[in-house]
């Protein structure tokens, strides 16, 4: 609970997608707004479920089917491509990549940087 004047934390950007998007591949089928709200540990409405759901639709995240009256989605991705996107959006954004690219590894956990090397190693 906030104390005086404090404001909730925050969700990072993107960790409702993110959960839905774990709720989707997890799924053996396509899931209806309901299924996937039923699947989540966040407690959110209805309303958000849907929002989330067809922003993620029209981000080419997940396929819409029509099941009747509403609609059934399917993940089009997964949480690792989402999340090396959204780095890659992040690299775009700054004017020096270099200094970007030495700062993101400056902040990196223990390991992290050698995990980092070795990949960059197995793809040359």
């Amino acid at each position: 609970m906030p104390h005086d004047g404090e404001s909730p934390a925050r969700r990072p950007a993107g960790a409702l997608e993110s959960e839905v998007l774990r709720v989707l591949v997890a799924a053996s089928e396509p899931l209806t707004p309901r299924a996937v709200l039923a699947r989540l540990t966040s407690p959110l409405s209805y309303s958000t479920v849907v929002t989330i759901l067809t922003r993620m639709h029209d981000k080419g995240m997940a396929a819409r089917y029509r099941d009747g009256r509403s609609f059934r989605y399917a993940p089009l991705t997964d949480e690792a491509s989402v999340a090396a996107q959204r780095m890659n959006a992040a690299l775009g954004a700054g004017t020096d990549r270099a200094t970007v690219l030495r700062r993101f590894v400056a902040g990196l956990r223990p390991g992290d940087e050698d995990l980092l090397r070795r990949l960059l190693d197995d793809e040359t």
